[in-house]
């Protein structure tokens, strides 16, 4: 359904001289942008009447001497109405989404300046119509605040960054002059409101970094563009020479949007797919396409017991990792770092028979993904492609990129367009945030940019806090890579670092309880199979609990400190929950559920306090309108099957 309704408004120039003021409201009027031109353009956005983000300049630098968005002379005002549901080929939260806002299009001489406006957020962008060969000097991309906000604050120490902070608590004035943040982050309006900002449709343009401007304000940081760069031995390329000039680009393009957020809630920020609804459509047939669970190696060391064979990177060891994946019915198996020569993807080490692992697998039900680093894939990235596909490979996890700058950006895009022509599925990892990837490229199913399971190989740092941060600010820019699911859990306290025998802060059912709250339409099995065959009660739900929804409710949400999801697929729900510091108990009332079901639940054990590891399965029949108290422990979580 789409309805479209369209305004061109075409004013003499001397008629515009004063009309400098221009506005666009969402389609609940709730949310206003008021635009003014002139030496600056500014653009000031009102909620409910308050304003939220004071005017703040937004222009763009061409090496032609060209400044878009200063001393702008607006030819022609276009506004439309659109009102149309999305059907997403996976779906992420949803079956369907409502794609309705109000825009306003800026006509200038050779650009123009759009703004959409949502019922629950608000993004603009620049469009170019000039020459080509177009170099961008910069990008001016100011939000200045009209209060010392609380923020969180995801800081960085270089741009040769893998995007995978922490989100820190401060205020706006105490973010430091010389710091600066990755995308997204977000600015607490008060106790509940939320403003998330972010950008959507990053096609050959750096992604957005923000820095310290004054002491209430926050500009956009962008790479410049690689001159020269140095291979090393361990499979990188760092840039060791940068331009003045952050993109070169063709003269008639779009521009990134620059997108915010606004919700009232944590629960409504939570449900957002702003991002999704900003990026281009996807063309061609994907259905091809099979969201799925992986059992992954790399986090537990291809440690396996109980086997009669030496395990690692071998034949014997991913039989067994297939093996198990057909027992309970998850969809691949991940061959992680190692399988193939160091700078040459398109040979396997002598110890993997990749023929006949692939032909194993199938005979199982069970398909392969395969780990690459990006450098030495790029270096035989056609080659590659056609060889996994001749072998029947079905995915790759490309890794290692750790940069955002238009090279590498570029280089992101080629892949996804060329692993579809492949049929390939695509895990971004050591990878920048989403920016609306599973609209435009549906098979890019997930991606890293998210400080998850793995670094309890070598820390600390990943706590529970940090956990129940994560679903409102990097999961709501899109699906993330996390990787749950550690049979070895301990309370912060207790908590061992060991690289080949990792375990997890907070309670086994804090694990359970993300394969709800977390979403990845390729979701990871982190731990050992040998780990998971012992633990037959936690399979009875990872082997049922899905990857993509058909409706999402939030039921309790507060960022940093508790969030409880019930997602339901067909006529199944299915509930998590998770703590942070602290535990909770609460009632949930089943209103959504329909007739008589059996409720299946995991719950932090009576001991859990002793032991991390210790969780309770119970059973009991419920029907609509029931309430369910659910009690989590400090850094606990909760799972359950309504069916």
């Amino acid at each position: 359904m789409k309805k479209e309704l369209l305004f061109s408004l075409l004013v003499a120039v001397g008629s515009l001289a004063q009309a400098d003021n221009y506005k666009v409201t969402s389609p609940n009027q709730r949310i206003a942008v008021e635009v003014s031109t002139g030496a600056t353009t500014t653009y000031k956005v009102v909620w409910d009447g308050q304003t939220i983000v004071n005017p703040s300049p937004l222009s763009m630098t061409f090496d032609n001497g060209r400044v878009i968005g200063r001393n702008m002379k607006v030819n022609a005002v276009d506004q439309i109405t659109v009102d149309q549901v999305l059907h997403p080929v996976v779906r992420q939260k949803s079956e369907t989404i409502d794609d309705h806002y109000n825009q306003m299009t800026l006509q200038s001489d050779g650009y123009s300046l759009m703004f959409r406006v949502y019922d629950d957020g608000v993004a603009y962008r620049f469009a170019t119509q000039m020459n080509d060969s177009l170099k961008v000097l910069n990008e001016e991309v100011d939000f200045c605040f009209p209060e010392d906000y609380n923020i969180l604050f995801p800081e960085e120490r270089s741009m040769l960054s893998a995007q995978q902070p922490l989100f820190k608590p401060m205020k706006l004035s105490e973010v430091r002059t010389d710091s600066y943040c990755s995308t997204p982050m977000l600015v607490k309006l008060n106790d509940k409101a939320r403003l998330f900002i972010s950008e959507s449709d990053l096609e050959s343009y750096p992604g957005m970094f923000l820095r310290k401007q004054g002491k209430l304000e926050l500009a956009g940081k962008f790479a410049a563009v690689s001159l020269e760069d140095y291979k090393t031995d361990d499979r990188q390329i760092f840039p060791t020479k940068r331009a003045d000039y952050i993109a070169k680009v063709a003269g008639t393009r779009n521009y990134p949007w620059r997108a915010m957020i606004v919700a009232e809630d944590d629960a409504k920020l939570m449900t957002n797919q702003l991002i999704y609804k900003l990026a281009p459509e996807s063309e061609g047939d994907y259905s091809w396409v099979k969201p799925g669970k992986i059992a992954w190696d790399w986090y537990n060391a291809l440690i396996l017991t109980g086997v009669d064979f030496k395990c690692g990177i071998n034949n014997d060891t991913y039989k067994y990792y297939i093996d198990f994946a057909s027992k309970y019915g998850i969809e691949y198996v991940v061959l992680d770092d190692g399988w193939s020569e160091a700078w040459d993807v398109t040979k396997t080490v002598p110890e993997i028979d990749m023929p006949m692992l692939v032909s194993y697998a199938k005979q199982k039900k069970v398909d392969l993904i395969l780990w690459v680093s990006w450098a030495p894939f790029r270096e035989k990235l056609d080659e590659a492609m056609d060889l996994f596909e001749k072998w029947g490979i079905k995915g790759i996890k490309m890794d290692f990129m750790n940069r955002d700058d238009q090279e590498m950006v570029d280089f992101y895009y080629e892949v996804a367009r060329k692993a579809a022509q492949h049929k390939l599925l695509v895990d971004f990892h050591g990878a920048y945030k989403p920016t609306g990837w599973l609209r435009t490229f549906p098979h890019v199913l997930t991606s890293e940019g998210v400080a998850g399971l793995e670094n309890h190989k070598w820390g600390s740092f990943v706590t529970p806090t940090h956990n129940v941060t994560l679903p409102f600010t990097r999961m709501v820019a899109g699906p993330m890579d996390y990787t749950p699911g550690a049979m070895v859990n301990y309370h912060a306290k207790d908590h061992k670092i060991w690289f080949n025998l990792p375990a997890s802060v907070g309670t086994r059912c804090h694990q359970l309880g993300m394969y709800v709250v977390y979403e990845s339409p390729l979701q990871m099995l982190a731990d050992s199979p040998s780990k998971y065959l012992r633990e037959p009660e936690c399979m009875e739900f990872l082997s049922q609990v899905p990857v993509v929804w058909d409706e999402t409710r939030v039921l309790q949400a507060r960022v940093g400190e508790y969030v409880v999801v019930a997602r339901r697929k067909g006529d199944v729900w299915y509930i998590g929950g998770m703590t942070g510091e602290k535990g909770q108990t609460f009632e949930i009332n089943l209103d959504f559920i329909k007739g008589n079901k059996t409720l299946t639940y995991w719950e932090d054990g009576v001991n859990v306090d002793m032991d991390a590891n210790d969780f309770a399965r119970r059973s009991r029949k419920v029907k609509q309108g029931d309430n369910f108290i659910i009690k989590m422990y400090d850094g606990g979580g909760f799972a359950a099957i309504i069916k």
